[in-house]
């Protein structure tokens, strides 16, 4: 089935006028040719898209749902022109990149930065989302490029080693473990805990693990984003693990101190991954070239592990 641009157009002027001659007049059509375009439509797709009345039409059910799609098209053809006419104005490349929560605190933007001024021409795009999102991205062609952590859940992916990374712990500077340098994690589970949503890496890991110590995690608070929890932490309302770096950073912002996590599972890497295929799109292959130039090809373990961020 074929459908043109110019009677879904012709579609949602009507929807907006409530009426078949309003919005053949606003589409510059004839409205003989207008009726024609509505009814054969109408058969096409074998539903009623409006019902006639004494001052207009009303669309149906049917016809909200084709206005919908009509309008997410609109957009995508807005995105598509868009894209296409930064060409005009020197951009050679688009990089669509997902990465997971932890990079884009710790590592990712010195980089995205480096490779930006060596690349002027080369647009970048860059969404938080949780490593199993973002290597379903790539996976579906929705982005050219995933940043996360292990474990690998799609193996339609290719990675290499990115960055090595650290868990440390946030705790509250008059805390009973403050008077520490480092802490195990099995002496964390008599307090409770503030973590990021259902779904995050730390998060995913500290369940786990206590789980198989025969322990419950106390998550007594989940948030979006590193600063909350180190705001929450601050406030005393229980201690927190996340990577390193920003935990450094709210140290020297916030009345907490950072302590080191003692166990070997808190050491991590970041992993870059793209579809799998023979030959790398030029824009991609600049960019792992740029951030893995030692192309150490990741060894990320498939168990079945729950999302990551």
């Amino acid at each position: 089935m074929r459908l043109d641009l110019t009677t879904l157009n012709l579609v949602l002027a009507i929807e907006q006028t409530r009426s078949i001659t309003r919005g053949a007049e606003r589409e510059h059509l004839a409205l003989a040719a207008a009726s024609k375009r509505v009814s054969d439509l109408e058969a096409r797709l074998g539903v009623q898209l409006f019902e006639r009345r004494a001052r207009g039409v009303e669309p149906t059910e049917a016809c909200r749902a084709l206005v919908r799609h009509i309008r997410s098209l609109h957009a995508s053809l807005h995105a598509l022109e868009s894209e296409v006419m930064e060409f005009a104005r020197g951009i050679k490349g688009h990089l669509r990149i997902a990465a997971n929560a932890g990079s884009i605190a710790e590592c990712l933007p010195a980089d995205l930065a480096a490779f930006s001024q060596a690349h002027p021409q080369i647009r970048i795009s860059l969404e938080d989302q949780t490593s199993a999102e973002a290597q379903a991205a790539v996976a579906e062609g929705r982005a050219d490029v995933a940043v996360f952590t292990a474990p690998l859940l799609d193996n339609r992916l290719q990675t290499w080693i990115y960055r090595p990374a650290r868990l440390a712990v946030l705790v509250p500077r008059g805390h009973a473990l403050a008077r520490q340098e480092t802490v195990s994690f099995e002496a964390l589970l008599d307090y409770d805990l503030i973590g990021l949503h259902a779904g995050a890496a730390a998060q995913e890991l500290m369940r786990e693990q206590a789980q198989a110590r025969g322990r419950t995690l106390n998550a007594r608070l989940q948030v979006r984003g590193f600063d909350a929890i180190a705001q929450l932490v601050e406030a005393g309302l229980g201690v927190a693990v996340l990577p390193e770096a920003p935990a450094e950073r709210f140290a020297k912002v916030f009345e907490v101190k950072r302590l080191r996590l003692s166990d070997d599972w808190a050491q991590r890497d970041y992993v870059l991954g793209v579809a799998r295929q023979e030959r790398l799109p030029t824009v991609v292959q600049r960019f792992v070239d740029a951030l893995c130039p030692g192309h150490q090809e990741a060894q990320a373990p498939t168990a079945n592990m729950k999302t990551t961020r």
